[in-house]
């Protein structure tokens, strides 16, 4: 499976196109592009590569991570799947993006197209892909676990030396801790994509991250 990252929007969200380079089968995880500049980055990347959309899948629903949501959609045929926890971020994403001075005209709600659970397995790719529920940064954040590629897609939950903030609504801190622990109990030496910053591993983070206790 191949990973490409584009890095999106004013708030710097880790969009993650994921493909199998055999089939050219792709799923994009948080589609965050915001404006046609962005979309164009995109969708150039997608046909340079000949890749087949399949899926839109969205680790949870700030602002942030739906921006490209409504393109994906309409560019794809498809729709995005989430926890359906996070479903009332979607009818808010244009009232958060004028609270943030965002240009809210470049912001539209896109319905969601199901809900992923704890312990779904879904085929993303060609590969198996465990859901992991991990609230606490929002009510449905969820954890994209690939055991057979040892890899973990974890939005806004875990970062690289740090953890998704509590102190926006939905959010809680003693559910975000349990969340961290379900995280570092995943078997061995896994690579973590988070949804900002670097991509760590989690062997990196039991030894240095402070929220991992």
């Amino acid at each position: 499976m191949e990973i490409k990252t584009f890095i999106f929007n004013p708030l710097q969200v880790n969009t993650y196109v994921i493909y199998n380079s055999a089939t050219l089968e792709a799923a994009i995880i948080d589609a965050g592009c915001f404006g046609e500049e962005e979309e164009e980055e995109l969708r150039k990347f997608i046909d340079e590569k000949g890749l087949r959309v399949s899926n839109l899948v969205n680790t949870h629903l700030h602002l942030d991570h739906q921006f490209g949501n409504a393109y994906v959609a309409q560019q794809y045929g498809i729709k995005p799947l989430a926890a359906a926890e996070d479903e009332p971020l979607v009818r808010n994403v244009r009232h958060y993006a004028a609270a943030f001075g965002l240009d809210d005209d470049l912001v539209k709600e896109q319905t969601l197209g199901g809900y992923l659970h704890d312990g779904d397995i879904v085929t993303l790719c060609g590969e198996e892909c465990q859901i992991i529920a991990t609230p606490g940064h929002t009510p449905g954040g969820i954890c994209l676990y690939f055991p057979n590629q040892k890899i973990v897609f974890t939005g806004d939950t875990l970062f690289a030396s740090g953890c998704g903030r509590t102190d926006l609504p939905g959010g809680d801190w003693n559910t975000i801790r349990e969340s961290l622990r379900r995280l570092a109990d995943l078997p061995g030496n896994v690579d973590v994509y988070p949804g900002h910053g670097a991509a760590t591993t989690l062997e990196n983070e039991r030894r240095n991250n402070p929220y991992f206790y």
